[in-house]
């Protein structure tokens, strides 16, 4: 699809004598058929080797994601744990308060935070925390003291979704026959809910943080263009401006690789946590 738009990685401004942009592309390999780069391309991924950078000089696809993606795992694990300390106890709130105000608070929350576009929530962070109160500095990457905003931004979504997938969730698991019987067994509240109750209602949880663990870690492409952060999301985005090949692949190899062990780590703790279910 990247080769069907218009220009290539040595596309500039100022135009490129012909003799200069052809020495290029045979540097490059890129004057032969497609399949046999295509083949080639495959090859050197067998042999983890996601080739060299057309933009960057003197850089391959491995060291841009080496460098890179650190700053997105801090910023993503930051807003990951946000998320999940922030969402599931709402959603415990709002199921054990149901049709009260928490309730009805909460809901409004989450709506908010799903519907609400992430740039639009990093626009007012950014007004609030840096132009207004001038609490933290935006624009440049300095560190963990960099990354809250963020992080912060990044845990929108994924805090109102895991809230409301808790509340149904627990919704559906108290009104069953065996929490009836954990009641008139004498069992305190805490108990029913944080041993009986939640154990299953987070199953649904669970199978969303597969994928969400993989895109939230491997960084927002906005979000990152918005704070500036050197994560990997940000080279993403310049090298589709750039039309550079080998790193749009190589990026979306690897989050690919992270989706499916991740999913797959889903998949094994939702074994240990429900004895239903098993791997056969």
């Amino acid at each position: 699809m990247m080769r069907a738009i218009p220009g290539g990685p040595f596309t500039d401004e100022r135009a490129i004598p012909s003799f200069v942009l052809e020495k290029m592309m045979s540097r490059y390999n890129l004057n032969d058929n497609l399949f046999i780069q295509y083949g080639r391309y495959l090859l050197n991924v067998l042999c983890l080797d996601l080739g060299p950078s057309y933009r960057y000089e003197g850089m391959t696809v491995n060291e841009l994601i080496a460098g890179s993606f650190p700053v997105s795992f801090m910023v993503g694990g930051i807003a990951l744990i946000l998320a999940l300390v922030v969402g599931i106890p709402a959603g415990i709130i709002s199921a054990l308060k149901r049709g009260k105000w928490q309730d009805r608070l909460a809901m409004i929350l989450a709506t908010l935070g799903v519907t609400v576009p992430s740039f639009v929530i990093a626009a007012a962070l950014v007004y609030l925390f840096a132009w207004r109160w001038g609490i933290v500095t935006v624009g440049f990457w300095e560190g963990i003291s960099t990354a809250i905003l963020p992080a912060l931004t990044l845990a929108g979504y994924p805090a109102a979704f895991i809230s409301r997938l808790v509340r149904s969730g627990m919704l559906e698991i108290l009104q069953q026959d065996y929490i009836r019987t954990a009641y008139a067994k004498g069992l305190s509240e805490r108990a029913v809910i944080y041993i009986h109750a939640l154990k299953n209602a987070i199953i649904p949880v669970i199978t969303y943080l597969g994928p969400l663990t993989a895109g939230i870690l491997t960084g927002s492409f906005v979000i990152e263009q918005v704070f500036g952060v050197p994560g990997l999301g940000s080279f993403f985005v310049t090298s589709i401006t750039n039309r550079d090949y080998t790193t749009i692949m190589g990026v979306t190899i690897f989050y690919s690789a992270l989706l499916v062990m991740f999913n797959l780590l889903a998949d094994l703790c939702l074994v240990i946590i429900d004895p239903r279910i098993k791997l056969r």
